[in-house]
């Protein structure tokens, strides 16, 4: 049983997530061999002031609403 673990910052769509969980749900099952239902595809929310990269914090480096479409800027 396949377990995926997913982190990403807070704020995407409930609908991108969706897709996202379908679409790494169907690659691994064909990749692995294994039925979709043994998938379980985890995805944890992080808050741009608990992430940081190169010694600054996400929500000062990048600014508000950032990349919450998905989009880079």
């Amino acid at each position: 049983m396949p377990i995926i673990n997913i982190k990403i910052a807070r704020g995407r769509s409930i609908e991108l997530k969706q897709k996202l969980v379908e679409k790494i749900t169907t690659d691994i099952s064909e990749m692995l061999d294994v039925k979709k239902e043994w998938v379980t595809v985890l995805i944890d929310e992080y808050e741009r002031e608990n992430w940081a990269t190169d010694g600054m914090l996400h929500s000062i480096k990048l600014g508000e609403g950032f990349g919450k479409n998905g989009i880079s800027e």
